[in-house]
């Protein structure tokens, strides 16, 4: 069943396999993955993604969400955003988010993960959802702050970057506190 979240501009749909050049187009641009573990991608690595995201999406119980963002106007693939459960007993998921640089500054990401959060909780009944951060990623930072998340703290080194070992800020919001 293709899970279909969307607002009045951007539709989060399932990934498709020709969704690759999509995610090649911004996976691929060093200022996207600058604060990641991974890239820039080779195209070969774009698809491999499109085929797990597409894999997981098949999976019994399912605990990865990843979604194609597109824009509502004309299905313009422009990110992706996921959802993934680490706890089913503790009702717990994380979010995360990626945008093209073209679509920087717009809200696009603050959209995704207000879906993403509404979805967690209304949709899989989740009671907390969380995020991270790189300290330096400014504008993630906002986001999560403005769709409502609290700063949790600041966890030392925890992913292997480029550049060395990054720091994680980590910021959650309980359904409770979702409105």
């Amino acid at each position: 069943m293709e899970a279909l979240l969307a607002n009045e501009r951007i539709a989060l749909r399932e990934f498709r396999e020709s969704d690759w050049e999509g995610v090649h187009s911004y996976a691929s641009r060093g200022e996207v993955c600058r604060y990641q573990s991974w890239g820039p991608n080779t195209e070969a690595e774009s698809q491999v993604f499109v085929q797990e995201i597409i894999s997981d999406a098949a999976a019994l119980p399912r605990k990865r969400y990843g979604f194609a963002v597109t824009l509502k106007t004309n299905d313009q693939l422009v990110g992706g955003g996921e959802l993934n459960i680490h706890s089913v007993t503790n009702q717990t998921a994380e979010i995360g988010y990626i945008i093209h640089p073209a679509y920087w500054g717009q809200g696009i990401a603050t959209d995704v993960a207000r879906l993403l959060i509404d979805y967690g909780f209304k949709g899989l009944g989740m009671h907390r959802i969380y995020a991270t951060c790189d300290p330096r990623n400014t504008g993630s930072e906002r986001v999560l702050r403005k769709v409502g998340m609290q700063k949790e703290g600041q966890m030392r080194e925890t992913i292997l970057i480029s550049d060395g070992w990054r720091d994680s800020m980590l910021f959650s919001v309980l359904r409770h506190e979702w409105k």
